[in-house]
């Protein structure tokens, strides 16, 4: 069984730049990661995805270009490179894992979730 634990959040200006981490304990080569955000009052939306075998990623159209997810391997972590950070950026961001190189952006579909970590962008 995968468990996950997330780090990085924080308080910064709009514009700014963040890194969030995602480390996964247990067997997670067959596994993909995904990315997601819970602002208040709002539904946990899907940021990206990356398959841990593969490599390949996916994004939301509202954070392509600006956000970039990695993984590194030896580490057994994911990254979220947030970069040009906007106000509406701010949230809770969970990482989540489900079984399976295919990337999907259902967050029922996955099937282990870390405790979150806040960003909160300041205008």
């Amino acid at each position: 069984q995968v468990q996950l634990v997330e780090s990085g959040g924080g308080l910064v200006e709009a514009g700014g730049s963040l890194r969030l981490s995602c480390a996964a304990s247990g067997r997670t080569f067959s596994w993909s990661v995904g990315w997601f955000r819970q602002a208040p009052g709002k539904e946990r939306e899907f940021v990206a995805a990356i398959s841990w075998s593969l490599g390949n990623t996916y994004y939301a159209d509202s954070v392509k270009g600006r956000f970039t997810i990695s993984r590194h391997n030896a580490k057994n972590t994911i990254y979220l490179q947030m970069n040009s950070l906007k106000p509406e950026d701010t949230a809770v961001y969970y990482c989540a894992a489900k079984v399976g190189v295919g990337i999907v952006q259902r967050s029922s579909s996955y099937d282990t979730w870390g405790q979150g970590t806040q960003v909160t962008v300041s205008s």
